[in-house]
């Protein structure tokens, strides 16, 4: 006789716990204009923090902001966006914002920049919006990125950021692939590369980017440090004060390598 096994197999509705719902964060500006942040509930690629780095290269770029107006910038593992949006609103003449090509991930980085009413005549998808998101791979063929770049007659871009990336240690070589085949080989070219080693016994593999990146020829050179009111992950183990710290350093092309 068989048994009747419907529903046997089936889990309770509460067997696994919910996922997080999504967050928000707010930017204050230097002018004291805010940008509101929307956040993916969870990500296995981290992007529902809005990390350090991301805040600190931003601020910098309101106070250096001849570093990316009328400038293409490109950002890699963008997360929520805040260093684009930045660009884009300091007149930076094209921002390319990506992620992993999660279609959510891209969704959520359109919704930040269309809810940002500081940012001129942007839709985040057409070519004449000043800021476009779009999904990208590290290592990957680069070319549907630089095909943003085509209304505004540039074939690679001006500034790269590069914004807590780091900890992901097997992606260096091809983060630096990246930087290499979209970097525009001129002496005012930099890519910007901001982090925390929030893992303190691992910081030498975090910095050990930074030798790859020479060995692959760019001239690597720190330009930033600054300690944060407190740790990102305050319970997490490890030196406090190398948790709190913000690093950034810029890559750029040698002479003999630019045009």
């Amino acid at each position: 006789m068989e048994q009747d096994t419907a529903g046997l197999f089936d889990e309770p509705a509460d067997y696994y716990p919910p996922s997080p719902p999504p967050t928000s964060q707010v930017y204050t500006l230097q002018s004291g204009q805010t940008i509101t942040l929307h956040l993916v509930g969870h990500s296995p690629l981290e992007a529902h923090h809005l990390w350090n780095g991301s805040r600190i290269i931003s601020k910098h770029f309101e106070t250096h902001v001849s570093e990316v107006q009328g400038r293409t910038v490109l950002e890699l593992g963008a997360g929520a966006g805040l260093p684009s949006i930045v660009c884009a609103i300091l007149g930076a003449e094209k921002v390319v914002v990506t992620d992993f090509p999660d279609p959510y991930l891209v969704a959520n980085m359109k919704k930040n920049i269309l809810g940002c009413d500081l940012i001129p005549t942007s839709d985040g998808s057409s070519k004449d919006s000043p800021i476009v998101a779009d999904g990208y791979v590290w290592g990957a063929d680069p070319t549907h990125l630089l095909a943003h770049l085509e209304p505004v007659k540039r074939d690679r871009f001006d500034v790269l950021i590069l914004a807590d990336l780091l900890f992901r240690h097997s992606e260096h070589g091809n983060m630096i692939s990246t930087v290499e085949a979209t970097l525009s080989r001129k002496r005012t070219s930099v890519a910007f590369v901001c982090f925390t080693s929030y893992r303190p016994w691992l910081q030498h593999k975090d910095l050990a980017f930074f030798d790859l990146a020479r060995e692959r020829g760019f001239v690597v050179d720190k330009i930033m440090e600054e300690k944060m009111d407190k740790a990102m992950f305050e319970n997490d183990p490890g030196d406090e004060d190398v948790r709190k710290t913000v690093t950034g350093y810029a890559l750029r092309w040698p002479d003999e390598k630019c045009i």
